[in-house]
Protein backbone atom coordinates (compact mmCIF):
# COMPACT_ATOMS: atom_id res chain seq x y z
CA UNK A 1 0.00 0.00 0.00
CA UNK A 2 1.25 3.37 -0.98
CA UNK A 3 1.12 6.65 1.04
CA UNK A 4 -2.10 8.06 0.16
CA UNK A 5 -4.11 4.32 0.52
CA UNK A 6 -2.71 3.98 4.07
CA UNK A 7 -4.02 7.69 5.06
CA UNK A 8 -7.91 6.55 3.76
CA UNK A 9 -7.58 3.24 5.45
CA UNK A 10 -6.10 4.66 8.22
CA UNK A 11 -9.54 7.39 8.51
CA UNK A 12 -11.75 4.33 7.31
CA UNK A 13 -10.43 2.92 10.72
CA UNK A 14 -10.89 6.31 12.41
CA UNK A 15 -14.50 6.73 11.60
CA UNK A 16 -15.13 3.19 12.15
CA UNK A 17 -13.76 3.27 15.85
CA UNK A 18 -15.72 6.67 16.68
CA UNK A 19 -18.98 5.32 15.38
CA UNK A 20 -18.58 1.84 17.40
CA UNK A 21 -17.69 4.15 20.55
CA UNK A 22 -20.15 6.99 19.84
CA UNK A 23 -23.33 4.37 19.19
CA UNK A 24 -23.01 1.93 21.66
CA UNK A 25 -22.18 4.98 24.32
CA UNK A 26 -25.77 6.38 22.77
CA UNK A 27 -27.42 3.05 22.90
CA UNK A 28 -26.09 2.32 26.85
CA UNK A 29 -27.08 5.78 27.79
CA UNK A 30 -30.66 5.80 26.10
CA UNK A 31 -31.65 2.33 27.99
CA UNK A 32 -34.52 2.90 30.67
CA UNK A 33 -33.58 1.45 34.35
CA UNK A 34 -37.51 -0.12 34.23
CA UNK A 35 -39.89 -0.31 31.94
CA UNK A 36 -41.94 2.67 33.80
CA UNK A 37 -39.03 5.30 32.72
CA UNK A 38 -39.21 4.26 29.14
CA UNK A 39 -39.69 7.31 26.73
CA UNK A 40 -40.98 7.91 23.31
CA UNK A 41 -37.55 10.12 23.16
CA UNK A 42 -35.00 7.35 24.47
CA UNK A 43 -37.38 4.67 22.24
CA UNK A 44 -35.92 6.88 19.24
CA UNK A 45 -32.13 7.48 20.01
CA UNK A 46 -31.72 3.37 21.04
CA UNK A 47 -33.23 2.40 17.52
CA UNK A 48 -31.04 5.11 15.75
CA UNK A 49 -27.85 4.01 17.63
CA UNK A 50 -28.71 -0.07 16.63
CA UNK A 51 -29.42 1.04 12.86
CA UNK A 52 -25.67 3.08 13.20
CA UNK A 53 -24.17 -0.18 14.61
CA UNK A 54 -25.57 -2.41 11.99
CA UNK A 55 -23.78 0.04 9.43
CA UNK A 56 -20.67 -0.35 12.17
CA UNK A 57 -19.75 -4.29 12.86
CA UNK A 58 -21.43 -5.33 9.36
CA UNK A 59 -20.91 -2.87 7.17
CA UNK A 60 -17.68 -0.70 8.01
CA UNK A 61 -15.50 -3.08 9.77
CA UNK A 62 -15.36 -5.01 7.03
CA UNK A 63 -14.76 -2.86 4.49
CA UNK A 64 -11.69 -1.33 6.80
CA UNK A 65 -10.41 -4.82 6.89
CA UNK A 66 -10.63 -5.55 3.00
CA UNK A 67 -9.19 -2.10 2.39
CA UNK A 68 -6.24 -3.03 4.48
CA UNK A 69 -6.40 -6.36 3.18
CA UNK A 70 -6.79 -4.80 -0.73
CA UNK A 71 -9.30 -6.94 -1.78
CA UNK A 72 -13.04 -8.64 -0.41
CA UNK A 73 -11.79 -11.77 0.73
CA UNK A 74 -15.04 -12.63 2.74
CA UNK A 75 -16.55 -14.74 0.08
CA UNK A 76 -20.19 -14.45 -1.49
CA UNK A 77 -22.12 -15.29 1.06
CA UNK A 78 -21.20 -12.31 3.38
CA UNK A 79 -20.97 -10.32 0.59
CA UNK A 80 -24.85 -10.73 0.39
CA UNK A 81 -24.72 -9.85 4.07
CA UNK A 82 -22.49 -6.99 3.45
CA UNK A 83 -24.54 -4.83 0.73
CA UNK A 84 -28.09 -6.01 2.58
CA UNK A 85 -27.02 -4.52 6.29
CA UNK A 86 -25.61 -1.73 3.93
CA UNK A 87 -28.92 -0.32 2.36
CA UNK A 88 -30.77 -1.62 5.73
CA UNK A 89 -28.82 0.50 8.21
CA UNK A 90 -29.02 3.22 5.99
CA UNK A 91 -32.77 3.42 5.70
CA UNK A 92 -33.05 2.98 8.83
CA UNK A 93 -31.20 5.45 10.28
CA UNK A 94 -32.27 7.93 7.63
CA UNK A 95 -36.16 7.21 8.98
CA UNK A 96 -34.89 7.32 12.67
CA UNK A 97 -33.65 10.92 11.86
CA UNK A 98 -36.91 11.87 10.49
CA UNK A 99 -38.97 10.61 13.13
CA UNK A 100 -36.57 12.64 16.24
CA UNK A 101 -36.85 15.47 13.74
CA UNK A 102 -40.65 15.32 14.06
CA UNK A 103 -41.04 14.43 17.67
CA UNK A 104 -38.61 17.11 19.11
CA UNK A 105 -40.60 19.98 16.66
CA UNK A 106 -43.84 18.66 18.03
CA UNK A 107 -41.96 18.77 21.99
CA UNK A 108 -40.64 22.37 21.08
CA UNK A 109 -43.72 23.94 19.59
CA UNK A 110 -45.92 22.11 22.23
CA UNK A 111 -43.68 23.32 25.36
CA UNK A 112 -42.72 26.76 23.87
CA UNK A 113 -46.42 28.14 22.27
CA UNK A 114 -48.81 25.64 24.14
CA UNK A 115 -47.90 25.78 27.29
CA UNK A 116 -46.73 22.52 27.19
CA UNK A 117 -49.54 20.41 25.48
CA UNK A 118 -49.30 16.66 25.09
CA UNK A 119 -48.27 15.64 21.83
CA UNK A 120 -49.17 13.60 19.15
CA UNK A 121 -45.44 11.60 18.74
CA UNK A 122 -45.02 11.30 22.48
CA UNK A 123 -47.13 7.54 22.71
CA UNK A 124 -45.09 4.73 22.71
CA UNK A 125 -47.26 2.62 20.50
CA UNK A 126 -47.54 4.94 17.96
CA UNK A 127 -43.99 5.27 17.63
CA UNK A 128 -43.32 1.38 17.73
CA UNK A 129 -46.14 1.16 14.67
CA UNK A 130 -43.51 3.98 12.99
CA UNK A 131 -40.33 2.21 14.09
CA UNK A 132 -41.69 -1.32 12.47
CA UNK A 133 -43.19 0.18 9.54
CA UNK A 134 -39.85 1.79 8.95
CA UNK A 135 -37.78 -1.81 9.37
CA UNK A 136 -40.14 -3.38 7.36
CA UNK A 137 -39.02 -0.76 4.45
CA UNK A 138 -35.59 -1.00 5.05
CA UNK A 139 -35.83 -4.99 4.65
CA UNK A 140 -38.47 -4.63 1.24
CA UNK A 141 -35.44 -2.41 -0.20
CA UNK A 142 -32.57 -3.80 0.97
CA UNK A 143 -33.81 -7.96 -0.14
CA UNK A 144 -32.69 -7.11 -3.93
CA UNK A 145 -29.35 -6.98 -2.19
CA UNK A 146 -29.43 -10.68 -1.22
CA UNK A 147 -30.31 -11.65 -4.28
CA UNK A 148 -28.56 -10.08 -7.19
CA UNK A 149 -24.95 -9.40 -5.73
CA UNK A 150 -21.77 -11.02 -7.14
CA UNK A 151 -17.69 -10.52 -6.24
CA UNK A 152 -16.03 -8.95 -9.00
CA UNK A 153 -12.87 -11.19 -9.40
CA UNK A 154 -10.37 -8.90 -10.67
CA UNK A 155 -7.08 -7.63 -9.44
CA UNK A 156 -8.76 -6.80 -6.35
CA UNK A 157 -11.69 -8.70 -5.57
CA UNK A 158 -14.83 -6.33 -4.56
CA UNK A 159 -18.23 -6.85 -3.17
CA UNK A 160 -20.31 -5.04 -5.92
CA UNK A 161 -24.45 -5.21 -7.02
CA UNK A 162 -24.88 -7.47 -9.70
CA UNK A 163 -28.86 -6.91 -11.00
CA UNK A 164 -30.16 -8.67 -13.95
CA UNK A 165 -29.60 -5.17 -16.30
CA UNK A 166 -29.12 -1.81 -16.11
CA UNK A 167 -32.67 -1.28 -16.51
CA UNK A 168 -33.04 -3.39 -13.35
CA UNK A 169 -30.85 -1.54 -11.74
CA UNK A 170 -32.12 1.97 -12.60
CA UNK A 171 -35.39 1.17 -11.42
CA UNK A 172 -34.33 -0.06 -7.94
CA UNK A 173 -32.32 3.11 -7.59
CA UNK A 174 -35.21 5.65 -8.84
CA UNK A 175 -37.34 3.84 -6.01
CA UNK A 176 -35.39 3.54 -3.53
CA UNK A 177 -33.99 6.61 -3.72
CA UNK A 178 -37.23 8.56 -3.82
CA UNK A 179 -38.86 6.42 -1.15
CA UNK A 180 -36.54 5.75 1.52
CA UNK A 181 -34.16 8.93 1.04
CA UNK A 182 -35.46 12.16 -1.27
CA UNK A 183 -39.20 11.93 1.48
CA UNK A 184 -37.30 11.39 4.68
CA UNK A 185 -34.70 13.90 3.57
CA UNK A 186 -37.84 16.57 2.76
CA UNK A 187 -39.67 16.24 5.98
CA UNK A 188 -36.42 16.28 8.02
CA UNK A 189 -35.70 19.60 5.66
CA UNK A 190 -39.44 21.05 6.96
CA UNK A 191 -38.87 19.85 10.82
CA UNK A 192 -35.71 21.25 11.15
CA UNK A 193 -36.77 24.71 9.67
CA UNK A 194 -39.89 24.91 12.01
CA UNK A 195 -37.74 24.28 15.07
CA UNK A 196 -35.45 26.88 13.90
CA UNK A 197 -38.14 29.00 13.62
CA UNK A 198 -39.68 27.74 16.70
CA UNK A 199 -36.35 28.98 18.70
CA UNK A 200 -36.16 32.55 16.98
CA UNK A 201 -39.50 33.62 17.66
CA UNK A 202 -39.41 32.49 21.09
CA UNK A 203 -35.91 34.30 21.70
CA UNK A 204 -37.33 37.47 20.39
CA UNK A 205 -40.12 36.95 22.56
CA UNK A 206 -38.33 37.06 25.50
CA UNK A 207 -36.54 40.40 24.71
CA UNK A 208 -39.72 41.86 24.10
CA UNK A 209 -41.10 40.83 27.29
CA UNK A 210 -37.16 40.67 29.44
CA UNK A 211 -35.94 44.35 29.34
CA UNK A 212 -35.22 44.47 32.80
CA UNK A 213 -36.41 44.16 36.58
CA UNK A 214 -39.56 46.15 36.78
CA UNK A 215 -39.67 48.32 39.33
CA UNK A 216 -42.31 49.19 42.04
CA UNK A 217 -43.18 52.32 44.06
CA UNK A 218 -44.65 51.83 47.30
CA UNK A 219 -45.21 55.64 47.97
CA UNK A 220 -43.79 58.21 50.59
CA UNK A 221 -44.04 58.06 54.61
CA UNK A 222 -46.53 60.05 56.33
CA UNK A 223 -45.33 62.35 59.00
CA UNK A 224 -43.53 66.01 59.77
CA UNK A 225 -40.27 64.89 57.80
CA UNK A 226 -40.99 64.19 53.94
CA UNK A 227 -39.56 61.40 53.13
CA UNK A 228 -38.24 59.89 49.61
CA UNK A 229 -40.81 57.44 48.00
CA UNK A 230 -39.27 54.09 48.70
CA UNK A 231 -38.06 52.21 45.98
CA UNK A 232 -38.45 47.69 45.88
CA UNK A 233 -36.84 46.27 42.98
CA UNK A 234 -39.10 43.15 42.11
CA UNK A 235 -37.52 40.26 40.37
CA UNK A 236 -37.80 39.64 36.75
CA UNK A 237 -40.02 36.85 36.21
CA UNK A 238 -38.83 34.17 34.40
CA UNK A 239 -40.27 34.03 30.93
CA UNK A 240 -42.60 31.13 29.55
CA UNK A 241 -41.09 28.51 28.79
CA UNK A 242 -37.66 29.49 30.62
CA UNK A 243 -38.09 26.74 33.09
CA UNK A 244 -35.37 23.43 33.54
CA UNK A 245 -37.55 21.45 31.42
CA UNK A 246 -37.77 23.79 28.42
CA UNK A 247 -34.34 24.68 29.02
CA UNK A 248 -33.33 21.29 28.36
CA UNK A 249 -36.08 20.77 25.24
CA UNK A 250 -34.22 23.79 23.51
CA UNK A 251 -30.81 22.26 23.85
CA UNK A 252 -31.88 19.47 22.47
CA UNK A 253 -34.29 20.80 19.96
CA UNK A 254 -30.57 22.76 18.67
CA UNK A 255 -28.51 19.30 18.54
CA UNK A 256 -31.47 18.06 16.40
CA UNK A 257 -31.06 21.03 14.25
CA UNK A 258 -26.92 20.29 14.31
CA UNK A 259 -28.09 16.81 13.11
CA UNK A 260 -29.82 17.99 10.53
CA UNK A 261 -27.53 20.05 9.55
CA UNK A 262 -25.04 17.27 9.35
CA UNK A 263 -26.98 15.06 7.90
CA UNK A 264 -28.39 17.24 5.15
CA UNK A 265 -24.36 17.70 4.27
CA UNK A 266 -23.69 14.34 4.12
CA UNK A 267 -26.68 12.55 2.81
CA UNK A 268 -27.49 15.10 -0.28
CA UNK A 269 -23.86 14.24 -1.43
CA UNK A 270 -24.11 10.39 -1.19
CA UNK A 271 -27.85 10.74 -2.72
CA UNK A 272 -26.13 13.13 -5.82
CA UNK A 273 -23.05 10.68 -5.92
CA UNK A 274 -25.17 7.76 -6.16
CA UNK A 275 -27.19 9.27 -8.97
CA UNK A 276 -24.09 10.05 -10.55
CA UNK A 277 -22.63 6.61 -10.16
CA UNK A 278 -26.05 5.57 -11.66
CA UNK A 279 -25.39 7.49 -14.96
CA UNK A 280 -21.67 6.65 -14.98
CA UNK A 281 -20.28 3.88 -13.09
CA UNK A 282 -17.25 5.37 -11.35
CA UNK A 283 -15.58 3.28 -8.38
CA UNK A 284 -14.12 6.50 -6.87
CA UNK A 285 -17.51 8.18 -6.74
CA UNK A 286 -18.81 5.19 -4.62
CA UNK A 287 -16.29 5.03 -2.77
CA UNK A 288 -17.03 8.91 -1.84
CA UNK A 289 -20.10 8.05 -1.28
CA UNK A 290 -19.63 5.08 1.34
CA UNK A 291 -16.89 7.51 3.29
CA UNK A 292 -19.55 10.24 3.75
CA UNK A 293 -22.31 7.67 4.99
CA UNK A 294 -19.43 6.86 7.42
CA UNK A 295 -18.63 9.94 8.56
CA UNK A 296 -22.37 10.57 9.24
CA UNK A 297 -22.68 7.85 11.51
CA UNK A 298 -19.38 8.38 13.67
CA UNK A 299 -20.38 12.16 14.21
CA UNK A 300 -24.57 12.29 15.31
CA UNK A 301 -24.26 9.96 18.12
CA UNK A 302 -21.55 12.65 20.14
CA UNK A 303 -24.18 15.40 19.02
CA UNK A 304 -27.01 13.48 20.11
CA UNK A 305 -25.51 12.62 23.43
CA UNK A 306 -24.41 16.53 23.80
CA UNK A 307 -27.86 17.88 23.41
CA UNK A 308 -30.07 15.43 25.50
CA UNK A 309 -27.07 15.69 28.42
CA UNK A 310 -25.65 11.97 28.41
CA UNK A 311 -22.27 12.97 27.53
CA UNK A 312 -20.83 12.34 30.50
CA UNK A 313 -21.18 9.18 32.54
CA UNK A 314 -22.36 9.11 35.74
CA UNK A 315 -21.11 6.21 37.57
CA UNK A 316 -21.06 5.89 41.22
Amino acid sequence: MDADEWVESFARCIMCLLGIVGNNWLMFRSLPGSKSQLKTNDVLLLNLAVSNLITNYMVDLPDTISDFAKSWFLGLTYCRIFRFCADLSETSSIFSTLFISVFWNQKLVGSLKRGGAPIRLDNLRLVAALLGGSWMVAIVFSIPHLIFVSVDEGDEADCMDNFPSPMAHQVYDILYLSLANAIPIGGIVFASIQIVATLLQNQQRIKGTGAGPSTIYTGAHEGPVQQQPRVVVAPKAPAKGGSSGSSGQVRAAKSVVAVASVFLVCWLTHLLLRITSNVKTSVVVVEVASYIAASYTSIIPYIFLYGVKKLTCTCR
